[in-house]
């Protein structure tokens, strides 16, 4: 299982690697790609719950999303909210009388599954992108794989058993101290000061295990030990990828401050 797994995330940095590096319409398209399995698989937890959201227009408006950050980033905002209003009178207006829980997680899935997602594009088209890009993604590969190896070593005291109860807090610890030293380094090549790239590799760490508690919350509500079977030694797409739903908009936000701080 250990070389399954292995295999499945050289393969998937693999073809991370090339949609970044591809830049242009490439790595939107990939990433609308993933937000659509991501979302598929949202839904069926969804499903299993009793809900009947609006699937499709909601996946439909998530990849428009994905889009307008790539050639309108300065409305997207505004698409978000539309696209939200758009959902809750297409529930309204249709045949099956909605609930307040399909509207929910329709909205749920929007924000989580679309917008959030999309920030990864606006990050890419930034001053440096490329660089800033590879160094988010390399805190969160730092991160998970240092607390999974190490976890599994030495790890003793559960961090939070009740929604993931292999995860421990050594095994986390060490995850986060490996994306602050990552972030640390990346900071140095991108000529942040020390301490900016401590504090990156700080928020990254953090918010890669808050979003995979947060899709483990989500499966452990639905009855389910992984989202999907599609990724080898990994379940689902949102099993591979919750890390990187949180992290996008908090880089961004991270580097466009600094940024500013700096002028």
């Amino acid at each position: 299982m250990l070389r399954v797994r292995v295999v499945s995330a050289v393969v998937f940095i693999f073809l991370a690697l090339v949609a970044m590096n591809l830049g242009g319409w490439w790595f939107p398209a990939a990433l609308a790609l993933l937000v659509l399995l991501g979302q598929w698989e949202y839904f069926q937890m969804v499903r299993a719950k009793g809900s009947t959201p609006a699937m499709k227009m909601t996946m439909l408006i998530s990849v428009s999303l994905i889009f307008i950050q790539k050639q309108f980033p300065l409305s997207v905002g505004e698409a978000f909210g539309f696209g939200g209003a758009a959902i809750f009178f297409y529930l309204l207006f249709r045949p099956k009388q909605a609930t307040i829980n399909d509207i929910a997680t329709s909205m749920l899935g929007l924000f989580y599954g679309g917008f959030l997602p999309s920030y990864w594009v606006r990050l890419r088209d930034m001053e440096q992108g490329l660089a800033i890009l590879f160094i988010t993604f390399a805190c969160i590969w730092a991160a998970d794989i240092g607390a999974y190896f190490f976890g599994k070593a030495y790890g003793k005291t559960r961090l939070y058993p009740r929604v993931s109860p292999k995860k421990t807090v050594e095994g986390a610890a060490f995850g986060i101290g490996n994306s602050v030293l990552v972030g640390f380094l990346g900071g140095l090549y991108l000529q942040w000061s020390p301490l900016a790239g401590i504090l990156f590799g700080l928020l990254i760490g953090v918010t890669a295990l808050l979003g995979d508690l947060t899709e483990s919350l989500m499966k452990r509500d639905a009855g389910l030990k992984d989202s999907g079977d599609l990724i080898p030694g990994h379940g689902g797409v949102m099993d591979r990828t919750d890390s990187y739903i949180f992290t996008a908009p908090m880089a961004f936000y991270f580097v466009t401050v600094l940024a500013l701080l700096q002028r």
